[in-house]
């Protein structure tokens, strides 16, 4: 007998401890007076014993195969307490809570209010809605609002997805799922960490929304502060300075498309591509990437800076096109295409024109479109100019047609050699050698030891060696020369400067900001492409 006075002491101290568990869980959770409540009754349509507890008798309770049913939704569980006049109950054992035919909740135990139509489950929680499901160890479910929260460790399960987190909550009628703290997306094509994050089941899209830091299988490396990161397509549209990183090529801007699948990114507002294995970056408010053929593309003040020992050269055009060949390899090389108002700008080296070529292969870059350049006092232009370097200084320039080099001794006064073609070689960047071929023409200043000047040679040649010496004339050789020397008091005009001559000071870039701003030769002074004479074509009658 005392026995079974023990026992049923046992049942009603349980069964007083769940309703005080009840009751604190109640008032942890305020009723919201303005929220909608229902008024539909929990109704009992199965359980295979049914009793009341003399220490709680309020509650029915059920034992055995036991089946609940309130505004759509059906509950089976081993047994439960059944508050009908509060229309709640408990449910213990094997808890299995089912609504229309895409939600599932199970759990060890669930507490249930039917006015207020939420669920408290615990112990291996787990939810399912269609192909997603989250496992922890605690969920409220409100069914009213649509919304699981878990405030513990849990993981959610979506086809390829499997996210982690320390709290979240999920919205089935939406597909919408958030996470926060420790947050960690591990997918087989990358995986993302993050603090806070919201992922929609439906789209397979994640809404990045705090400091994320993604890593592909192929080792891409995005780094996000806000966006959103199709985990299917690997798609991504990126703000506030977001970065996609990979093989040492790292492009960054106000807002951000990448494509990881198809190897494309796109970046607008204050862009910086840099490619740290060539000592090189393009910047501007629109770029293109693209990992298949190697092109990135800069546009809307659009700059490439090339990184050497001695100094950074600064170019910018219009258009610049940037394109790397065999990459992945030890024979990597690449070239640079600027189109449109190129202007350059180093301290030791400036330049402008209309287009621009440079191949790393054969270490030579192509001006087109009146170009001229300029180092220190020299300058030298004509209808086209090939620059030669070695190791990013320059070793010596071809000059084509119509060219001319000139340094300028005073505001008045320049050494000056006009011919056809033209070749400048350098000695640690200072023009150390200069030789013209065809029609040559010179005139230059000779001047005493101490500085005082003699007078200006002026000289006709078909080819012509001028030899500096600490950024002086040092000696000259020509063929076949035919010159006069006139004093300083009697040089005429038309020999103190050459046919052609213009000195660009005013278009010569100051500084790496002066490249934008783009200045035209005076119309004068613009050259007039020289036309190849083409020999008429003869018949055999003519002959």
């Amino acid at each position: 007998m005392r026995k079974r006075h023990g026992i049923i002491f046992a049942r009603i101290l349980i069964g007083t401890m769940c309703l005080s568990a009840f009751c604190v869980l109640s008032a942890s959770k305020p009723e919201d007076k303005s929220r909608k409540q229902s008024t539909e009754e929990v109704k009992l349509i199965h359980s295979d014993v049914l009793y009341k507890n003399p220490r709680d008798v309020q509650a029915d309770v059920l034992v055995g195969h036991v089946k609940l049913y309130h505004d759509g939704m059906y509950l089976d569980c081993d047994s439960a307490r059944f508050y009908k006049n509060e229309n709640t109950f408990k449910a213990y054992g094997h808890v299995k809570m089912v609504q229309g035919d895409t939600l599932t909740l199970t759990s060890d135990t669930l507490e249930y209010s039917g006015p207020m139509m939420q669920a408290h489950a615990q112990g291996n929680a787990v939810l399912i809605h269609r192909n997603t499901k989250l496992v922890t160890s605690v969920i409220d479910y409100d069914r009213l609002e649509g919304v699981g929260f878990y405030p513990v460790h849990g993981i959610l399960y979506d086809e390829d997805n499997v996210l982690n987190s320390d709290y979240g909550q999920y919205t089935p009628a939406i597909n919408e799922a958030i996470f926060k703290d420790n947050v960690v997306l591990e997918n087989p094509k990358f995986n993302l960490k993050t603090n806070e994050l919201y992922y929609y089941s439906d789209t397979k899209v994640a809404k990045i929304v705090s400091e994320t830091n993604i890593v592909s299988s192929d080792s891409t490396f995005v780094y996000a502060l806000r966006g959103d990161y199709n985990t299917q397509t690997g798609v991504a549209s990126l703000m506030d300075r977001s970065h996609v990183y990979k093989d040492m090529r790292d492009i960054v801007g106000d807002s951000l498309f990448c494509d990881n699948e198809a190897g494309v990114s796109e970046a607008f507002g204050s862009v910086v591509l840099t490619d740290v294995e060539n000592r090189c970056m393009l910047t501007g408010n629109y770029c293109r990437y693209e990992e298949q053929t190697g092109m990135a593309l800069a546009t809307d003040s659009a700059v490439c800076y090339e990184f050497s020992e001695a100094d950074t050269l600064y170019v910018h055009g219009d258009t610049l096109k940037m394109l790397t060949y065999n990459q992945r390899t030890d024979s990597v090389y690449r070239d640079l295409f600027a189109y449109h108002k190129v202007r350059m700008f180093r301290r030791d080296f400036q330049g402008v024109c209309d287009s621009l070529v440079s191949h790393e292969l054969d270490s030579c870059t192509y001006l087109y479109g009146q170009p001229i350049l300029w180092n220190e006092g020299q300058q030298v232009f004509g209808e086209e100019i090939r620059v030669y370097n070695n190791d990013s200084t320059v070793d010596w320039i071809h000059i084509i047609n119509q060219a001319m080099t000139i340094e300028q001794l005073d505001s008045v006064s320049y050494n000056q050699v006009a011919s056809k073609e033209m070749f400048c070689f350098f000695e640690n960047g200072v023009i150390e050698h200069n030789n013209a071929k065809g029609n040559v023409y010179v005139s230059y200043f000779m001047d005493e030891d101490d500085g005082g000047r003699i007078g200006l040679n002026y000289t006709e040649t078909p080819e012509l060696n001028l030899y500096m010496k600490d950024k002086k004339v040092h000696k000259i050789w020509m063929s076949t020369a035919n010159g006069v020397m006139y004093p300083p008091f009697a040089i005429p005009d038309d020999k103190r400067y050459l046919p052609g001559f213009a000195w660009f000071d005013y278009i010569r870039p100051k500084d790496k900001d002066d490249i934008f701003d783009w200045r035209d030769k005076k119309k004068e002074q613009v050259l007039q492409k020289t036309e190849k004479k083409v020999v008429p074509k003869q018949k055999l009658d003519d002959l």
